[in-house]
C-alpha cells in the first residue's frame, strides 16, 4: 500500500511543506512522484518518517538525523536505542516534573524553607545546551568551564541557594505586575547578571541571547513556567531591558 501527501500529513501531523522539505534535502524521499509531483508514501518511508520525528523530540537536528538514518541498517536495532532514549527521557521529565510541582507547593504555601536550594534543579539537564553554547560563544565556554572546575561544592551549594532564590524574587515581582524597568526588577538582573559573571562574562548582546535561551522551549522554559507562568518570558524581557539600557550604555563609554 501507498499513501498520498495529504494522507501522511492528517495521520502524522506534519506539514506538506515539512515533507517537502525533506524531501528536497534528500532526508525522506517519497516512494514514488506521480504527474504534477504528487508523491505517496509506502511503509518504508513511513516507518523513517516515524524515526525522524523520535529523533526530532530528542533534539536533534536534522543534519544529525540524516547521518544516523544513512548509518543504520538495523532498524529493529535502531528503534530499541530510540526507545531506551524516549523512556530515559520520560524518566528525567517525569524527574522535573516532581521538581516543578514541589516547588509551585513551597511558593503556594509562601514557605521556601520545605526545599532544598539544590532540589529546584533535581532531573534538569543542562547538558541540553552544551553544544550550542560551545558553538556560539566558545570562548566563554571555556572560561565558564575553568570556573567551574574550581568551585568547591560549598560554593556550588551556595550558588544554587542564590539560583533558588533568584527564581522566587522575580516571581513575586512578576504577579506584583512590575515592569521590566523598574528598580526592583533591574537589581534583580544586576544580581543575576553578577552571578553569571562569576563563571563567565557575557557583553550586553550575549546576556540578551542568554535571556532568550532561558525563554525557549526547552528546560530552562519549563522550570521558570511551572514557578510562575509567564516568567521565562518575564526574565528575557527584564534581561534585554537591562543589557540595552545599562550594559550597553557601560560598552559606550
Amino acid at each position: 500500500m501507498s499513501w498520498s501527501m495529504a494522507e501522511v500529513c492528517r495521520g502524522s501531523g506534519v506539514t506538506s511543506r515539512t515533507l517537502r522539505h525533506y524531501h528536497h534535502i534528500g532526508l525522506l524521499e517519497p516512494e514514488s512522484v506521480g504527474p504534477g509531483g504528487q508523491r505517496r508514501y509506502g511503509d518504508r518511508e513511513l516507518r523513517r518518517l516515524q524515526r525522524i520525528l523520535v529523533m526530532r523530540e530528542l533534539g536533534l537536528g536534522l543534519a544529525d538525523i540524516r547521518r544516523a538514518l544513512d548509518s543504520e541498517h538495523d532498524e529493529v536495532a535502531a528503534l530499541r536505542r530510540h526507545l531506551f532514549d524516549l523512556e530515559a527521557e520520560r524518566d528525567r521529565l517525569g524527574s522535573l516534573i516532581e521538581t516543578v510541582r514541589r516547588t509551585v507547593d513551597a511558593l503556594e504555601g509562601n514557605d521556601m524553607t520545605t526545599i532544598r536550594p539544590e532540589e529546584l534543579f533535581t532531573g534538569f539537564d543542562v547538558t541540553y545546551y552544551d553544544d550550542r553554547v560551545r558553538t556560539q560563544w566558545p570562548e566563554q565556554w571555556e572560561e565558564a568551564g575553568a570556573a567551574g572546575r574550581d568551585l568547591t561544592p560549598e560554593e556550588g551549594e551556595r550558588m544554587r541557594a542564590q539560583a533558588a532564590a533568584q527564581l522566587e524574587r522575580m516571581a513575586a515581582h512578576l504577579r506584583a505586575g512590575r515592569p521590566v524597568d523598574d528598580p526592583a526588577v533591574r537589581a534583580e538582573i544586576a544580581a543575576h547578571y553578577e552571578g553569571v559573571c562569576r563563571m563567565w562574562t557575557p557583553d550586553a548582546e550575549a546576556f540578551v541571547q542568554l535571556g532568550r535561551v532561558y525563554a525557549e522551549p526547552g528546560p530552562w522554559r519549563e522550570v521558570y513556567e511551572k514557578v510562575a507562568p509567564g516568567l521565562a518570558d518575564y526574565q528575557c524581557e527584564a534581561m534585554e531591558d537591562y543589557a540595552r539600557h545599562v550594559l550597553g550604555q557601560q560598552e559606550s563609554r
